[in-house]
This record gives C-alpha cells, structure tokens and sequence, in this order.
C-alpha cells in the first residue's frame, strides 16, 4: 500500500530540487525528515510540505502509521516554463526563462 503527494508549478529550477531530493529517496520517513529539516536550503522546504502531505493521506486515507513509512520514490520533473522577456541596453530584448518543477514523492510500507 502506497501514498503519494505532488506539488505542481514549485518556483524553483529543478536540477535545484533534484540535489535534494536524491537524498531523502529509500530512507524512512522520520529519517527523511530530520534530513531536510536540518539543510540549510529553499528546496528542503519545499520537499518538506510534499512529503509531510504523502504521511497524512498515507495515515487518513489508508490507516498506516507513520512508524512504517518509508519513501519508496521521490522525483522531480520539470514543469511549466514561464517565458519573460529582459530589457537590455539599446531596445536589446534577452529572454528569460523561469523554470518551474512538479516534485513527486510516494510513500509505502515497510517490508
């Protein structure tokens, strides 16, 4: 029996969200958690919330206890790209593009 959670449209480039969350994939849940709460980084926080709301529908929608999860799979994709544009000197237009992820984790029992 598996949970997941996924956050959609994170303001934040992926290869960012990416360092972080290859560190929490496998380990259990109380694990994972001090792992990020203890990181110094806009990711970790954001992967926090993620994971924190894969726990609570594994334990109301499924009944499972938080002492038997572990992350079983957390990946993040990229999501939309928001295209702007940057005004440089002499009516120069440079675009910008700001990245956006989906991050995904799944949680499951113990074996």
């Amino acid at each position: 029996m598996e949970a997941k959670a996924i956050a959609k449209m994170v303001m934040m480039k992926p290869q960012k969200a990416r360092l972080v969350i290859d560190l929490i994939r496998g380990k259990s849940v109380e694990e994972a958690l001090v792992i990020l709460k203890n990181m110094n980084r806009k990711a970790a926080v954001l992967i926090e919330k993620v994971l924190d709301s894969a726990v609570a529908n594994a334990i109301n929608n499924l009944g499972l206890k938080k002492e038997d999860l572990f992350v079983k799979d957390a990946f993040v994709n990229e999501g939309t790209i928001l295209k702007r544009i940057h005004f440089g000197s002499r009516t120069h237009i440079d675009k910008h593009y700001r990245r956006t992820s989906n991050i995904n984790v799944v949680v499951a029992l113990k074996k």
